[in-house]
């Protein structure tokens, strides 16, 4: 009561069609509805579906799905099918099993964050699919602006195979006339002093790194790394080439000459058990390679089974003799 007259204290801001409140709820709904809408983006995405030998071609990110409807047959063996990314302008090509995980892609995490920045970035890159898979999908992000690609998928016979396969082959079979070679020895040696001295050389560079540095914590993260720049290096060996011609041959010169001179130092095995247990390594290597060889796993234990029975069969010849006897 102020002078006669009353006064009535109301609300400033009534709930509106939304019913918003003048306190935090309104920031709270606006949020709600904001992740929402972003939810409701992501769950619409637009796919993609692939088919064998048409050529798609794109000038946005995108997402792929390919859909593997044909049953692999025993003529299959060393086919490959492969999806293959060609862009004008480097793109990061992305793989995952289903559209689910396109979904997961979509949606913010740390680990998606720190994931893109270890990922390659390529202008011809190619992923391959399981004879036995029944789906594979891809998400192409472009990286600068203007950037055409093309996404074509390819069922063709596949000579990496083949030569594998002839890999372990001759591996199984020769591998006790291989452990008794001194061309072998020196050769082995020499390559693994090669590809070794790569990960001596990360573990020198950790030791310069400050100890706080987040490159540092990825150096000493374990061998995976290692082996991840190992593998980048001989994917791209062919550049590395091209441009260091002169430092890459003197690095191969020099390691080469020293391994070889560690090599004779030690010299061939003549140990017989050492002969033995390099054999039997080799053999081993070999049946691996023939089973990574074949894409068929039921065709690859048949042919490592005839292969260990043919290898052995001196012995079953022997017993069935004596038996006779």
């Amino acid at each position: 009561m102020a002078g006669g007259i009353k006064v009535a204290v109301s609300r400033g801001v009534g709930p509106g069609p939304w019913g918003w409140g003048s306190g935090g709820d309104g920031a709270v709904w606006l949020l709600l509805v904001l992740s929402g809408c972003w939810v409701c983006g992501s769950a619409g995405i637009d796919v993609m579906m692939l088919q064998e030998s048409q050529v798609y071609t794109m000038d946005t990110s995108q997402q792929f799905c390919y859909r593997n409807v044909l049953s692999p047959k025993w003529h299959d063996i060393w086919t490959r099918i492969q999806i293959r990314v060609n862009s004008s302008k480097l793109v990061r090509v992305t793989q995952v099993d289903n559209e689910e995980k396109l979904k997961e892609l979509e949606q913010f995490s740390i680990w998606n964050f720190f994931s893109s920045f270890l990922k390659e970035k390529l202008n011809d890159t190619y992923v391959n699919v399981g004879l036995y898979s029944t789906k594979t999908c891809l998400k192409v992000e472009m990286i600068e602006k203007d950037t055409k690609y093309s996404v074509v998928v390819t069922r063709r016979f596949d000579p990496k195979l083949f030569l594998t396969f002839l890999l372990g082959l001759t591996l199984f079979f020769c591998g006790d006339l291989l452990s008794r070679s001194q061309i072998f020895y020196y050769s082995t040696g020499m390559s693994v002093g090669i590809v070794a001295s790569l990960l001596v050389i990360i573990f020198i560079l950790s030791k310069f790194m400050p100890k706080k540095s987040p490159i540092y914590v990825i150096l000493v993260g374990g061998w995976s790394f290692s082996l991840y720049l190992i593998q980048l290096v001989f994917k791209n060996l062919q550049e590395i080439w091209r441009c260091y011609w002169q430092y890459l041959l003197s690095y191969v010169l020099t390691v080469g000459f020293m391994s070889f001179a560690v090599c004779y130092k030690y010299g061939p095995l003549e140990n017989e058990r050492s002969i033995n247990l390099l054999t039997w390594t080799l053999q081993l290597m070999g049946l691996g390679f023939m089973y990574s060889g074949i894409q068929i796993p039921q065709i690859a234990l048949g042919i490592i089974v005839v292969a260990l029975c043919t290898k052995n069969l001196e012995y079953p010849v022997q017993w069935l003799y004596i038996t006779y006897r």
